[in-house]
């Protein structure tokens, strides 16, 4: 019987969809602070993605010492020790605006990447053990995950709006709204988690005499999978993050000069597709086939990234964007980019997709798996600056080859590597 049937969990639920939020803010923080450190340090498109970079590189450090925590501490203390962290991601954040200092700026952008591994390894199973039923448990995962995206498509928008028209003047110091806005959240956060009694899920401390012969690694479906994780990722960072570098970026420079509040509108469209497609992939997943949602997915996702890549830029539409002030208005852009930013609403169900095929079959070997999917998150930051790299070289729409390379990466995973070739290997 669940230890949480009957209770009154509304507030610590609350609270967790207010965690699922701050995650995304922080994190998505990284792709208009590209754009302002461009300006403000006239950095290259690659040293512009380091922030990204540091902020995701955190997690290939963090993902296996949250594990850890969690099973010496539990939830909410690690829960608490997370929010802690993140806040002092964010103030270092803001010092740096005032400092003016690069190399602060990305100290803080590591630091609040560490707070959001911890929080991300924290989130998931506390609010599936807040439900009072494995049903109601997943229900809360994937409103958990609305809320995520809601973050995600506010920050690009009001930093955007932050910034202004005047290029001269745009700075980390500009957004400090949107860092109080954050930190403002964590004080909230770690008060309500600090008084409320939280029920935690069980966990299981499993010791065993003989060292195991094997392990998650020793299934080449599983190795696949956490490519493709990294991978993904990646493409789903890269997407949005270049694409603001290509719209702000002086025509001078292969940009498009397109004001950087527009453009905070286009990326925030991307965020809301990624929205859409998650509560729509909810919807069909129990009558859809994993696997054949990922390679419908992916199959599309390709045929609209080549479409951007071979679109003339010159080519203006008018596409329905996501506005500052929650509403919906209509903005000319390039052709190329409406097609970058419609992949949003197909790669938003492809994590799910690769971590429910690369899981499969691992038995006893599932928990520490999730650990390594955690530490693969970090490809959000080593792609999109590799991509940074291929727009100093090669032009912002031609790194897009890179994305191309990865989605079909993906493709071939749902394809064939989701396999499980190693079914001799006891799981039980």
């Amino acid at each position: 019987m669940n230890a949480n049937r009957g209770k009154n969990n509304a507030l610590p639920i609350a609270m967790m969809f207010a965690l699922f939020f701050i995650i995304a803010f922080v994190t998505g923080l990284q792709n208009p602070m590209g754009v302002i450190v461009k300006n403000q340090f006239g950095a290259s498109n690659l040293l512009s993605q380091l922030g990204n970079f540091a902020n995701f590189l955190a997690y290939a450090f963090m993902g296996i010492p949250a594990g850890i925590l969690i099973s010496h501490i539990g939830y909410k203390k690690t829960a608490l020790s997370a929010i802690a962290v993140g806040f002092t991601g964010v103030t270092i954040t803001y010092i740096s605006g005032q400092a003016a200092n690069f190399g602060v700026y990305l100290l803080g952008a590591f630091v609040s990447g560490l707070g959001m591994c911890m929080l991300n390894a924290v989130a998931n199973p506390l609010m599936n053990g807040l439900g009072s039923s494995e049903k109601r448990g997943n229900q809360l995962l994937q409103f958990g995950g609305t809320f995520n995206s809601i973050g995600a498509t506010i920050v690009p928008v009001l930093v955007g709006y932050l910034m202004g028209t005047n290029e001269a003047a745009r700075s980390i110091a500009k957004a400090n709204p949107a860092l109080f806005l954050a930190m403002g959240i964590f004080v909230l956060a770690f008060l309500v988690f600090y008084f409320v009694n939280i029920p935690e899920p069980h966990m299981f401390r499993e010791k065993r005499k003989e060292k195991e012969k094997h392990s998650a690694l020793s299934f080449r479906h599983f190795v696949l999978g956490i490519v493709a994780i990294f991978i993904y990722v990646g493409v789903e960072v890269g997407i949005p993050n270049i694409a603001n570098l290509y719209m702000t970026t002086g025509v001078s420079d292969g940009g498009l000069s397109m004001d950087p509040a527009v453009a905070g509108t286009v990326v925030g469209t991307y965020w809301f597709l990624m929205l859409c497609g998650r509560i729509l992939g909810g919807i069909v997943a129990g009558r859809v086939p994993v696997r054949g949602m990922l390679i419908g997915a992916t199959s599309v996702a390709l045929l609209f990234i080549i479409t951007g890549i071979l679109s003339p830029s010159e080519t203006m539409v008018s596409m329905p964007v996501f506005r500052s002030d929650i509403s919906f208005g209509v903005e000319e852009v390039p052709m190329t980019i409406m097609f970058f930013v419609l992949c949003g609403i197909f790669i938003s169900v492809m994590w799910g997709n690769i971590f429910n095929l690369a899981i499969s079959g691992l038995g006893k070997f599932t928990a520490k798996a999730s650990g390594l999917f955690m530490m693969m998150v970090c490809g959000g930051g080593v792609m999109p600056a590799i991509q940074g790299w291929i727009a100093d070289v090669a032009g912002f729409v031609s790194s897009y080859w890179l994305v191309f390379a990865g989605v079909a990466y993906m493709l071939l995973y749902g394809l064939f590597g989701y396999k499980n070739v190693n079914k001799d290997i006891s799981t039980v």
